[in-house]
């Protein structure tokens, strides 16, 4: 602006010089040439006067040139237009003047004059005529630049001129710009209504701060929202992609950089990911349609669902969705083995108890027989009850539902309960119980914390040696309610340390099928742990034994 406000002031001033120089030339030399007319009328009105009382003209007329009274040009013209004299001239040589204007009219009104230019308009000549009381007429002429010539001849000192001119109005359209916006520069634009400048800037302030005062209520509204789909995006699990009509990504959260390494928007969407799925996804933007494909990301299955948004009818962009199915497809999974598990394992003790119970009711068995047969599916029937119990803990765990709310527990009460009830079992089968039981207390149900304690002891207790032990402590671990069951058992191999949590899962089948049980104990262990937000740690060598180590959050 100070830039703009500079050129036309100095442009103004330039312009209104070269005018004034050009108007101030004009009027000087129209002055110039009415004082240059009068001198001639004075010169032509004496000379006549002279001839008018008797001189004559031949003797006079010459004697004022020679006499230098007079510089001016005479020519003594005819009433035929002949020339009769002329003082820079031969008359005879001359034209016939009875045409030229001045002449014409000086015969018709008794004067006359006339001004020619010359043919390079530099020079103008003026004609004054006067009729004679003889019939003749005397003209006086004389020559003068033109304006042309005189604007020519002053074009140095006028140059000369218009350069200082010229200095000066740089000078001072400088300062003057400089003052005239300084009072804007000063101009608040955050409180335009503060600032003191010009009157008539006063309704453009003030529109610049209602302007202000809307653009602050959208901006805090914009900020209302953006927090607000911060907040949903960034603590969402899944992967959120907006991309525009022409698949460039326009805007993700923190899971999908992370899923997909991103670094930045303004890519396109197969730049990120060129595989099948996603260059899928680029053609269901570019169409506007909606699609749902599966891929997998690091070992884990996701969902890529594509959302096409419009506007009215026009396709504006679209929603991309990775959605983590890996615990759906894992829990489908488990629970297809888990259906198929139940039917193998109700199957074996069903077709026992139907095979035992054919042969006594069709008369096969004998009569010594029958009561071994009828211990047979007595033992059956109880692996058959024991295994729908445990299947049904399982499935309330799953749930969610653990048969009790959680009240303060003593966990070595509980666990000492639980030594004194498998003491039979275990000096049965030669193996020593141990326990060191300080006092230490969680909440928790009574009920599931006495299941996992008897699951963990009664697998030490099945998987162990002859002559073994076992070992139950219970205490405080900095701060965390803790329970370790130690065997010297037949341990679990590495390979196998991670599956033996799971639902019907045997290290050793043909042991397992030996000593009984239904393959749900440390299934059931794990699912009352994570009830009790518990973690489980497991330490087991081949041949030398095994530790299941649960720690309790701290209270």
């Amino acid at each position: 602006m100070t830039n703009r406000i500079f050129r036309s002031i100095l442009t103004v001033t330039v312009v209104v010089l070269l005018l004034a120089c050009v108007i101030i030339s004009v009027v000087i030399y129209g002055n110039y040439e009415d004082q240059f007319l009068a001198e001639i009328r004075n010169e032509a009105y004496t000379i006549t006067c002279a001839l008018n009382e008797g001189l004559e003209a031949e003797e006079l007329l010459p004697k004022l040139r020679q006499t230098g009274a007079v510089d001016l040009r005479i020519t003594w013209i005819s009433p035929e237009g002949q020339v009769l004299y002329d003082s820079d001239a031969e008359a005879g040589e001359m034209e016939n003047h009875l045409n030229r204007e001045e002449v014409a009219e000086a015969f018709r009104k008794g004067e006359g004059q006339s001004v020619r230019d010359s043919s390079t308009l530099s020079e103008r000549t003026f004609y004054y005529a006067c009729l004679l009381s003889d019939g003749t007429v005397l003209r006086i002429s004389g020559e003068r630049d033109s304006v042309w010539g005189v604007l020519l001849d002053a074009l140095k000192p006028m140059i000369l001129v218009l350069l200082v001119a010229i200095l000066l109005a740089l000078l001072l359209a400088y300062r003057t710009a400089k003052r005239v916006v300084k009072p804007l520069n000063e101009v608040d634009l955050e409180h335009p209504e503060k600032a003191r400048t010009y009157e008539e800037l006063a309704p453009l302030l003030e529109k610049i701060s209602a302007q202000n005062r809307q653009i602050a209520d959208q901006m805090q509204e914009l900020r209302r929202r953006e927090e607000e789909f911060t907040a949903v995006t960034e603590h969402m699990s899944e992967g959120l992609l907006i991309v525009d009509k022409h698949a460039e990504l326009l805007l993700c959260n923190t899971t999908a950089k992370k899923l997909l390494g991103i670094e930045k928007t303004g890519q396109s969407l197969l730049s990120i990911n060129r595989s099948p799925v996603f260059r899928s996804a680029a053609e269901a933007v570019a169409q506007g349609q909606r699609e749902v494909q599966s891929l997998s990301l690091d070992g884990r299955s996701y969902q890529l669902m594509t959302t096409p948004a419009y506007d009215g009818e026009i396709l504006t962009g679209a929603t991309l969705v990775l959605l983590d199915v890996t615990e759906k497809e894992d829990r489908e999974r488990l629970r297809r083995e888990f259906t198929a598990n139940v039917s193998h394992e109700l199957r074996t003790p069903l077709t026992a108890i139907g095979g035992y119970a054919e042969l006594i009711a069709e008369g096969m068995a004998k009569p010594e027989d029958v009561p071994r047969f009828a211990g047979h599916v007595q033992r059956e029937a109880k692996r058959l009850l024991a295994l729908i119990e445990d299947i049904l803990r399982l499935s309330q765990l799953d749930e969610g539902s653990a048969g009790g709310e959680k009240t303060p527990q003593r966990l070595d009460l509980i666990a000492a309960a639980v030594v004194e009830q498998l003491a039979p079992a275990a000096s049965g089968q030669g193996i020593a119980l141990e326990i060191e039981a300080e006092p230490c207390e969680l909440s928790g149900v009574g009920r599931l914390l006495e299941e996992m304690i008897f699951n963990l002891c009664d697998n030490a207790v099945k998987y162990n040696v002859t002559g073994g032990s076992v070992r139950i402590r219970t205490g405080l671990e900095e701060g965390r309610p803790t329970l370790e069951v130690s065997d010297t058992g037949i341990g679990i191999p590495v390979s196998e340390q991670e599956r033996v949590f799971e639902r019907f899962y045997r290290v050793d089948k043909s042991h397992s099928k030996a000593i009984g049980g239904t393959g749900l104990g440390l299934s059931i262990v794990k699912h009352a742990a994570l009830y009790h937000r518990a973690q489980i740690a497991l330490d087991s060598t081949p041949g030398q034994g095994t530790t299941v180590t649960v720690r309790f959050p701290k209270e």
